[in-house]
């Protein structure tokens, strides 16, 4: 049995094919913010609903070098916005597609949500844009940004390397009340496999891209229904192994305090979030039906059995999948590439 689960999910990192996209046509050096009526930009931007592995190589040939340097700068005085930027760009997704609408910052935002007041790395992302500004104005999208800086902060933290298409547009609008699509850390296998196969993802990537939480921090406040009278039982939740339970009630006894999401390696990209499932040491409960669900069960114990680079490979196939959900491009024109990350060029503030 165990051989037969380990193949399957072998084959399954083998077949997993990377995004391809079609080669694009030579763009010119110029160009423009874009938006309904900016005309001008047919001249520089493709008019295809693809995205290119080589898009920025003309008209602003060091985006990801600049990228690279601001996180590495960033990270350097502040190591927890490498977890912190995945987190942002899974939120990014989660919601209406990888489109920058959680940078957007007026009332009623995705980023105004009371779910979205612990996400962190906006100003990280302002300071690449002013940078692009100065180097390629106006062609460089705040989507394309955010995917961009994600691998790079992947990268530094240990993780793997994947190849990212660009060519983005930006969201014009951002609404609080979808962020209640953005999974939450106290659903049900079901409910997770449901929002991840609207995003075109298969339990393969829930699996892997819970593996993020082998990196980061959570709140306290967000697990203390676990640790504090779970269930009315004045208990804890018995999904936890004891001597784990008793150690995160007494680090989380204000709801304001963090926690280590992998309490044995926290700031090493392995796979020891899954042997740690195995011991019954998920914090979120989310992490923790991931053992407890036949479907999911398999491929934790497998990426718990086998050497971390089997999770490395996959998650950066699983990532590369994710940064590509829902995107606008040259042919949506409902997309801009905004000027400020924070602010939509078309709307008055």
């Amino acid at each position: 049995m165990k051989l037969a689960v380990v193949s399957v999910v072998v084959l399954l990192v083998i077949l997993v094919a990377w995004p391809v996209s079609a080669s694009r046509k030579d763009l010119p050096g110029s160009g423009g913010y874009g938006g309904d009526d900016d005309d001008d930009t047919k001249s520089w931007f493709p008019l295809d609903n693809l995205l290119s592995l080589n898009y920025y190589d003309k008209i602003c040939p060091d985006f990801e070098k600049i990228v690279d340097r601001k996180v590495r700068e960033w990270t350097k005085s502040d190591s927890s916005l490498g977890p912190a930027l995945l987190r942002l760009i899974f939120h990014d997704c989660g919601v209406t597609g990888c489109d920058a609408s959680v940078l957007l910052d007026y009332e009623g935002t995705e980023r105004r949500s009371p779910a979205s007041k612990s996400l962190r790395g906006f100003e990280l992302i302002d300071d690449i844009k002013s940078e692009m500004e100065k180097s390629c104005p106006g062609l460089v999208s705040c989507a394309d940004i955010l995917t961009s800086a994600s691998r790079a902060a992947t990268v530094q933290l240990g993780g793997p390397y994947w190849p990212n298409v660009y060519g983005r547009r930006d969201a014009k609008n951002s609404y609080a009340r979808d962020v209640e699509k953005v999974p939450s850390g106290r659903r049900d296998v079901t409910a997770l496999l449901e929002t991840f196969q609207s995003y075109g993802l298969n339990i393969l990537d829930l699996v892997v891209l819970s593996g993020a939480h082998t990196i980061g921090k959570a709140y306290c406040g967000t697990i203390q229904s676990r640790l504090y009278n779970y269930n009315a039982t004045n208990g804890s939740d018995p999904s936890i192994d004891p001597k784990y339970a008793d150690y995160l009630r007494r680090r989380c006894r204000w709801a304001s305090e963090t926690v280590e999401l992998d309490a044995v390696t926290p700031a090493v990209f392995d796979n020891q979030y899954y042997i740690n499932l195995q011991k019954h040491m998920g914090v979120l409960s989310t992490d923790q039906e991931l053992v407890k669900d036949p479907r999911t069960a398999p491929l934790v114990k497998a990426f718990a059995e086998q050497p971390p680079q089997m999770f490395r490979q996959q998650f950066a196939v699983s990532m590369a999948k994710l940064v590509n959900v829902g995107v606008l491009t040259g042919e949506d024109r409902i997309g801009e590439i905004r000027k400020v990350c924070s602010k939509s060029n078309s709307r008055r503030y």
